[in-house]
């Protein structure tokens, strides 16, 4: 997985080095993460229960305030564990 990893991320920066995209597409490229991460959360939150649902209102409440991805998501999960812990 390591190998394949580092080969998928050594052919993007391959991949740029030899085209250089246009502004549209570089703004468009800049959408990906952010739904890589929804593609992630969508399905856990489809199918779990209150721990998960708590975790993901956490982190929506703790990303509005404070503007910082790692702190939401560690807030988020805190507030999952949370409610596992009170089960």
């Amino acid at each position: 997985m390591a190998i394949a990893t580092y080969i998928t991320r050594a052919g993007g920066y391959a991949l740029f080095r030899a085209i250089r995209p246009n502004q549209t597409v570089r703004a468009a490229l800049g959408y990906i993460p952010g739904a890589l991460f929804v593609a992630y959360v969508a399905p856990a939150l489809a199918q779990g229960g209150w721990a998960e649902w708590f975790g993901a209102a956490v982190t929506v409440a703790t990303m509005l305030a404070t503007r910082q991805m790692s702190v939401a998501i560690l807030a988020g999960t805190a507030g999952a564990w949370l409610v596992w812990a009170l089960r």
